[in-house]
């Protein structure tokens, strides 16, 4: 102990340059190398292609199979960890495509081929009519897909489908995920002025996160039609969310609006705003440069990042309910963030000098949540819409929650982009993007 004393007082501003002393990091700080974001990537992969089998089981007999000619009023999906029909599965989809096109690695487009292919051949088998089908409506796979009733049943995989037919010209998808665009522009509850709405916790109520559970689906479908109704549609939707939920001082969102509310207690929990971040990200990546309503979405989009920026904890996660430290730290919001930042960053809708280095800060903590088998901690469970603080500080956390990973999937793939398309130097033991000079 004397010898460990004498050290640290030796370290004095007379014998030590003490601005070069290593910092206590909670999580691994620095510049993240390519190659080992490539590894959390390929431990996710590895762990969702053994536990999401796109398969068939029979309830009576408990055969396995895939033959569609097979199913009957018996027939439910193989079980796993995960579903894979659900929104979160539908980011997940997403997540595996992008890094696929990151990596240049097949498995992660064969992940998804495999499964969506599995669940269109399906399709058609599962409107055959039965002698059983009332009796088993209620519980037939596929069903939400098929005959969506809420956004949550049809957004996510719709947005997913029409990214996967555009990137190999397939045809299969096109009627499930039409049905899907029909419920979302033409069966979906709506306030009086056309504002996407639910019935639930309250009459009239927005749920934040049904700006993800709609609008990217409605912008792919703008951009593999063509047409100029759906990028109208999607931005319409985002105004209107923005102007009843988006605080302007805070720069970040509520998680709920109830029209008969005169006072609204303005819960902002992470996940939330981050499905509105996603959803603003991905409509830029697709609205056409010279839609009237382009300037007003990339402006929001640039305050949003600057409010969640302000939020970030000294971790680089971000907490349950962003301006409340005490409550716990998240993964799947900080995931979602990481990959909308970067996606921005490398769009050059933000400075990356001034966003990059707290990006890679948070992925750096994502990593320390993937464990070796693949499966992303610390990640919040299914979440309605509460009136009081208890409900958002105790929601439990699970690696079965599958809404971390899509996202962290998402964000990896997003990050390596960043780090090929950009350089970053530790500069007085800070993470700096260097700087580029126009030509």
């Amino acid at each position: 102990m004397a010898v460990l004393f004498s050290t640290v007082l030796s370290q004095t501003d007379a014998t030590t340059p003490l601005h070069l002393l290593k910092p206590d990091y909670p999580i691994p700080y620095g510049i993240p190398k390519q190659e080992d974001v490539t590894a959390v990537l390929t431990r996710i992969h590895g762990y969702l292609n053994g536990v999401t089998p796109p398969a068939f089981q029979n309830e009576k007999t408990g055969e396995i199979f895939t033959d569609a000619t097979k199913i009957d009023q018996n027939t439910t999906l193989q079980r796993g960890d995960f579903r894979i029909v659900s929104y979160e599965w539908g980011v997940t989809y997403a997540g595996m495509l992008l890094a696929s096109e990151a990596t240049g690695d097949p498995r992660y487009r064969d992940y998804v081929d495999k499964r969506l292919a599995f669940i269109a051949e399906s399709a058609a088998a599962f409107r055959r009519p039965s002698a059983h089908y009332e009796e088993w409506e209620g519980r037939m796979p596929l069903r939400n897909l098929l005959n969506p009733r809420a956004l949550d049943d049809t957004g996510a995989m719709s947005a997913a489908m029409i990214k996967a037919a555009r990137a190999s010209n397939r045809s299969d998808l096109k009627p499930i995920f039409e049905r899907g665009l029909s419920h979302i522009m033409t069966g979906q509850y709506r306030l009086a002025d056309g504002t996407l709405g639910r019935n639930r916790p309250q009459p009239n109520t927005l749920w934040l996160d049904d700006m993800f559970m709609a609008v990217p689906a409605i912008a792919q479908m703008g951009k593999l039609t063509g047409d100029n109704k759906y990028y109208d549609e999607a931005t319409k939707q985002v105004l209107s969310f923005a102007d009843k939920m988006f605080n302007r001082e805070k720069s970040v969102f509520m998680h709920g609006w109830v029209e008969s509310m005169p006072t609204h207690p303005e819960f902002r929990w992470a996940r939330a705003n981050g499905w509105a971040f996603m959803a603003l990200a991905e409509l830029l990546e697709v609205l056409p440069e010279n839609h009237p309503n382009r300037p007003k979405i990339l402006q929001l989009y640039r305050d949003h990042a600057r409010g969640l920026a302000s939020y970030q904890s000294g971790s680089g996660f971000w907490h349950q309910l962003l301006d409340r430290p005490d409550s716990y730290l998240e993964t799947s919001a900080t995931a979602i963030y990481t990959y909308a930042y970067a996606h921005g960053i490398n769009r050059g809708w933000i400075d990356g000098k001034t966003y990059a280095p707290m990006t890679l800060l948070a992925w750096n903590a994502i990593t320390t949540k993937v464990n070796a088998k693949g499966q992303v901690e610390g990640t919040c469970v299914g979440t309605g819409m509460g009136f009081d603080p208890a409900f958002y500080y105790h929601r439990p956390i699970s690696p079965f929650a599958a809404h971390g990973y899509g996202p962290v999937l998402l964000a990896g793939a997003e990050v390596l982009t960043l780090l090929k398309m950009k350089k970053f130097e530790i500069n007085d033991s800070s993470v700096q993007m260097l700087h580029e000079s126009k030509p």
